[in-house]
């Protein structure tokens, strides 16, 4: 383009930013050299990476570069350190003003770029059962395929246990499943519902391994219907039963024990009473509830950043412990136990990373660039959140008086 300039721009970041930890690459062949540290190189590969960042500036405009490939990082281990690290001077108003100008002067006349396909700005009332379940199949409305590029052979998509033995991936869900079933006290024909039922892990070592009847729910039908397909590969359609349902619409059922796996994180604070009221009314008298999910161990921070948002977990609002445990305190459930599993977190995502890593050409074919892209980042940013202590997951294991 012969109107774009890329040299005003970076005489203004070098300016603001004196001390920097990483490279800038342009597409004209210019570079910003790193004056310090062993970060990461970022390579704008047009003027759209820059165009993003105009139209939404932060963390949503340098999203949508990312995600749309206009901007490219070459190590994402080292990006996530320098999240995590780096914090960027003020900058006054007007060196705002002068950088806006400079990046407006790099991109030259162009039209603003579109947002990436991958992209989903929820709209509706925030949890609402519409809005919750458009969120939920923005992420899993996916082929299945994609997903066993990185589960276990069980699909199961939530922390894994690496105790009694377990070295592996496999060994390690299958831990977790049966702490699930024996923290219930699963006994043969009980009735046992799957709140979030993936493709049905749980409702299927449930039924197999302790003879009861399960129900599982999702909402996303791309998930049901793979989860019919297993329970019908192992022959157990006589005891398990996967519904495209919502929590709130079970009115006037019974069971013995439940298991919400990995669940609670999607509700919000605006549900969570209403989420443990409708868990308690569904079950039995002296049954039993499991609630697993990822929480917030440090307050005061937020909930998520726009970029997951938008890319991985729309609504997602992962809340305190202290929070889910008055919710269930209030629904009548009393509490027996609690685990944290933050350190098997980071062994369950690193062995998601290593494995979606090793496929990259077969993921991007079944996922598209745009979504391998993010998913690759998005499992390491959570990692890092459980390793430094911003995440945590819980089992708190109650019983309805």
């Amino acid at each position: 383009m012969p109107f774009a300039r890329t040299e005003p721009l970076r005489r203004e970041l070098e300016r603001v930013l004196a001390e920097r930890p990483f490279t800038l690459r342009f597409w004209d062949g210019s570079r910003l050299e790193a004056t310090c540290g062993e970060g990461p190189t970022f390579t704008l590969r047009s003027p759209a990476a820059l165009a993003h960042q105009l139209r939404a500036p932060g963390q949503l405009g340098l999203g949508r570069a990312y995600a749309s490939g206009e901007l490219a990082v070459d190590d994402l281990d080292r990006l996530i350190t320098l999240l995590d690290t780096f914090k960027a001077p003020p900058i006054g108003s007007a060196a705002r003003v002068r950088l806006a100008l400079a990046a407006a002067l790099a991109c030259g006349p162009r039209r603003l770029p579109s947002i990436p396909a991958s992209e989903l700005r929820p709209r509706g009332r925030r949890h609402s059962p519409e809005r919750d379940a458009r969120a939920v199949r923005h992420h899993y409305d996916v082929p299945g395929e994609f997903f066993a590029m990185f589960l276990d052979e069980s699909m199961t998509y939530s922390c894994a246990a690496f105790r009694d033995g377990a070295q592996t991936l496999e060994q390690a869900q299958r831990v977790k499943l049966e702490m699930v079933c024996r923290k219930l006290e699963l006994q043969q024909g009980q009735r046992v519902l799957d709140v979030g039922c993936g493709w049905g892990s749980f409702v299927l070592h449930a039924a197999r391994e302790h003879g009861v009847h399960a129900v599982g729910i999702t909402l996303s039908p791309t998930q049901a219907r793979l989860a019919r397909q297993r329970v019908a590969q192992a022959g157990l359609s006589e005891r398990v039963e996967i519904r495209v349902a919502d929590y709130r619409s079970l009115v006037g059922e019974r069971f013995d024990a439940i298991a919400s796996i990995g669940m609670v994180e999607h509700v919000g604070s605006s549900q969570i009473d209403a989420y443990a009221g409708r868990l308690a009314a569904l079950l039995r008298t002296d049954g039993r509830l499991l609630n697993h999910g990822i929480a917030r161990l440090r307050h005061g921070d937020p909930e998520a950043g726009p970029f997951s948002e938008r890319y991985v977990f729309p609504d997602a609002a992962p809340l305190h412990l202290s929070r889910v445990l008055l919710a269930l305190e209030r629904a009548g459930i009393e509490p027996l136990h609690v685990e944290g599993l933050r350190e098997d977190y980071v062994r369950t995502l690193s062995a998601w990373i290593e494995r979606l890593d090793g496929s990259l050409v077969p993921a991007e074919r079944l996922a598209g660039a745009e979504r391998l892209r993010v998913w690759r980042l998005y499992l390491r940013a959570a990692r890092k959140g459980f390793s430094s202590g911003f995440t945590s997951v819980f089992q708190v294991l109650g019983r309805r008086g």
